[in-house]
């Protein structure tokens, strides 16, 4: 009896560990996914993808919940074979199997850390902080555009990463001088004492891969806080050394939108 009482925790760890994490995940997705805030950590095109695996994930759960506690143990191995060979075990077995079985529960309590966190902790998008601290760095974001396929782009459809990889790359930047532009995104020091950026977070797929894009905005830096979001209406306008901002004819403070990236 003594014997079947750890065997049954240990059968009652693993699947917990297995099923019973994977469950937890699988419903937190679908929830955030009825509730439209799934976008707040993966791109609307990946969706569905994340919900097909979550209820797959569910309906495996389901199916396992038939099997008795313990029988995932059970792989039709050879028992009296086994047992010959524990009796011949060598002195560092039991040290590895308590390594083994130390490395497993501490992975078990920082897995279970992390789910209980993803349930009591509300949704909420990237920090400005982590926008500024990304801000300038070289990736894909501005790799490969180009001023012929950009020009004769619809650019009324650009957003705040269309119109920074423009900004960073375009050598002629006269061709943009004048476009009309009403972008939204939220405000970050700029590089000068006359303007701001206009920021956004760019994702790809998940927030992993979250990339900062920033636009310069002629605005009065002390008038708006640094994480504040605005709509700007405004026109493009190249520098005398060709560098391009944005001169703005209106600007206004708008609360935090549903979806706070651009993809």
């Amino acid at each position: 009896m003594s014997e079947q009482a750890p065997s049954r925790a240990r059968a009652l760890g693993t699947r917990w560990l297995g099923v019973g994490l994977a469950s937890v995940i699988a419903v937190v997705t679908l929830g955030l996914a009825f509730t439209g805030r799934l976008t707040l950590y993966i791109s609307p095109e990946s969706i569905w993808f994340a919900c097909a695996a979550a209820v797959v994930t569910l309906a495996g759960a389901i199916w396992s919940c038939t099997l008795p506690i313990g029988a995932e143990g059970d792989h039709g191995h050879d028992h009296g074979v086994a047992a010959d060979a524990e009796s011949d075990e060598t002195p560092a077995v039991p040290r590895r199997r308590t390594l083994a079985t130390v490395g497993a529960v501490t992975g078990g309590v920082v897995a279970t850390g992390v789910v209980a966190a993803a349930l009591v902790l509300p949704p909420a998008s990237l920090s400005v902080e982590l926008a500024m601290s990304r801000a300038g760095e070289s990736t894909a974001l501005f790799a490969g555009a180009d001023t012929v396929s950009l020009g004769i782009a619809d650019t009324t459809t650009f957003g705040i990463g269309d119109w920074a990889s423009v900004f960073a790359t375009a050598t002629n930047t006269a061709a943009y001088d004048g476009a009309d532009v009403t972008l939204t995104g939220f405000v970050t020091p700029g590089s000068g004492s006359d303007g701001v950026n206009l920021t956004r977070l760019v994702i790809t797929h998940c927030v992993i891969d979250a990339q900062t894009a920033t636009l310069p905005v002629e605005v009065d830096p002390g008038k708006y806080k640094t994480g504040q979001w605005v709509e700007i209406t405004g026109t493009v306008r190249a520098d005398a050394d060709g560098a391009l901002h944005i001169e703005p004819t209106d600007v206004v403070a708008i609360d935090e939108p549903g979806d706070p990236y651009e993809y």
